[in-house]
Formats: C-alpha cells, sequence, structure tokens
C-alpha cells in the first residue's frame, strides 16, 4: 500500500475541535447575558436609578441637599471563565459621588477587580489536583471544559 488512507493526528488535535454545538453556543450566549443583566442592576441599585433616569432633584433644583450618587460612563469588556466555558462580558462604569465633593470608581459586588475565573471554575481545577493529577496534566484533564487550557501556573494560584 502506497497511500496510507488515513492520517496521524496533529500535535494538539482533540476529538471534538471542529465541531460546533449549537446547545452549547446558545448556553454560553444566555449565561453572558444574565452576567450583563446581573451586574447592570446592581449598578443601577446603587445609583437609585435606571439607565438614562433621573432623580427628582436633577430636574428641578430646589432642593440643594439632593445628590445625584453618581453617573454612568460606558462599558469594559472583561473576560470570564466558568464552567460554562470562556466568555467575554461587558461590565458597566461608572463614578459615585460621595458626600465631601470626591469622586470614586464604582466596583462591582458580585465580579471581583482582576476576576477572570468563577469560584466553580476555581473549585473544578482544585478538585481535579486533588485528585492526584499534578499541574501539567490538569490542562489536558481540563481540556473539554476550558478551551484556551489551564496552565500550571493556574493551578499553583488556584491551590
Amino acid at each position: 500500500m502506497a497511500h496510507p488512507t488515513t492520517s496521524p493526528p496533529t500535535e494538539g488535535a482533540f476529538l471534538f475541535d471542529g465541531w460546533f454545538d449549537p446547545i452549547e453556543a446558545g448556553l454560553r450566549t444566555r449565561v453572558r447575558g444574565f452576567i450583563e443583566t446581573l451586574l447592570e442592576e446592581e449598578l443601577t441599585a446603587v445609583l437609585s436609578r435606571p439607565r438614562y433616569g433621573r432623580h427628582a432633584g436633577e430636574v428641578a433644583d430646589t432642593d440643594p441637599g439632593a445628590r445625584v450618587p453618581g453617573h454612568r460612563h460606558g462599558h469594559r469588556t472583561r473576560h470570564l471563565t466558568g464552567s460554562f466555558g470562556p466568555t467575554a462580558i461587558t461590565v458597566p462604569r461608572a463614578r459615585l459621588t460621595e458626600p465631601d465633593g470626591t469622586t470614586r470608581e464604582w466596583k462591582s459586588a458580585a465580579l471581583r477587580s482582576y476576576q477572570r475565573r468563577t469560584q466553580a471554575a476555581d473549585a473544578l481545577i482544585a478538585s481535579a489536583y486533588l485528585a492526584g493529577t499534578n499541574t501539567r496534566r490538569v490542562r489536558r484533564a481540563l481540556a473539554a471544559v476550558f478551551t484556551d487550557g489551564v496552565g500550571k501556573d493556574v493551578v499553583s494560584r488556584v491551590w
């Protein structure tokens, strides 16, 4: 036989690399929308007014004691990896006015600063490590869940 009918698998190829699963894609879209809605509602509660909404004190400045707690100013993109896989979310930004007149950046209580993984993802990584997998093999063990992979440094930081 001069020509083999099958070629050897390439390095780094996984079983489901070329497949598209509409259920997984729909789930990731819904998860992203849920997280973005959660963050928007949290900011709405802090500002005590909906988006594009005004307080009564803003329309008529009859009460000088009625202060505007802050204002929105755009969104920023954050990448978050969870048990649902990696997703890019948009986080709202806002400036909050303190009682002394200074301003500060709003920080979400649900999404910590510099958070890149959910607590469920961290627990999954830690459980794979506790099951006896060394730090380098965790990437292969969790490749189906985390598309980008989990490096040995991530396993060490989580642990």
